[in-house]
């Protein structure tokens, strides 16, 4: 398993546009969207400590699902995985390889949006805070790397790029990650509140305000995180019967 993972960090790695999207990316919204020094209503964060959160969590979505999803629906109909099934390699192995890398991957881009954040919009946070997020919205990337598992099993290679964009912006915009929720109409607001997105980017958003994150956040985190798993792993159970 662990010449998987390194064989799924170099391919990752080796993949330029993939790391623009996930790298770059999100570290060129932060800087077009955090120009004001305004406050964000409810929060007390300024536009550019709120957006530094949820752009490094958009850049961490990005990397997990996106990574996922394509290659393993691909990986599927070009009989790779068929192949890995003959092997003494469990499927668990598979699947942990997959949300292993994705997670590694996922590191830079939380990382970069933060040096970017520092250094041009001059964000000042204590030390543990720095650590803090970056540990949280690590972990948290977690449930949508499990999620892109999810998808990449249950598509096709042809139909797994919309079905994935449609979840990538759905998420993203409706979970708050580029504009703030607050702005949303009240009836948004309130779907909003239970989307993983928004529970995720609030994690990282109550650590800047030096507060615990709030229970009902971690919550539904770990509700999604149990529903994508498991669907991840009953539906390679399920393509695993086709083969």
């Amino acid at each position: 398993m662990n010449s998987l993972i390194k064989l799924e960090l170099t391919r990752a790695l080796r993949n330029r546009k993939f790391l623009f999207f996930s790298v770059i990316y999100p570290s060129a919204l932060f800087l077009l969207i955090a120009g004001s020094t305004d406050k964000i209503d409810g929060t007390g964060l300024t536009v550019a400590t709120y957006m530094m959160v949820s752009m490094a969590s958009f850049g961490a979505l990005t990397a997990v699902l996106m990574g996922n999803s394509e290659r393993i629906a691909k990986e599927r109909e070009s009989g790779w995985v068929r192949q890995l099934r003959l092997t003494t390699l469990p499927g668990r192995g598979y699947v942990i390889a997959k949300t292993a890398s994705a997670a590694v991957v996922s590191l830079p881009s939380i990382v970069v949006v933060f040096i970017v954040a520092a250094t041009v919009k001059d964000v000042r946070l204590d030390a543990w805070q720095w650590l803090a997020l970056t540990a949280a919205i690590w972990a948290g990337s977690l449930v949508f790397a499990a999620l892109g598992v999810a998808i990449g099993y249950m598509a096709s290679g042809d139909a797994v790029r919309p079905i994935t964009m449609i979840t990538y912006f759905g998420l993203s915009m409706l979970g708050g990650l580029w504009m703030p929720a607050t702005t949303f109409p009240d009836w948004l607001q309130s779907i909003a509140k239970w989307l993983p997105t928004h529970a995720y980017a609030a994690l990282g958003q109550a650590i800047e305000q030096s507060q615990s994150p709030h229970a009902k956040d971690i919550t539904l985190l770990v509700a999604y995180f149990a529903l994508f798993a498991g669907g991840a792993a009953w539906l390679y159970r399920k393509d695993t019967l086709k083969a």
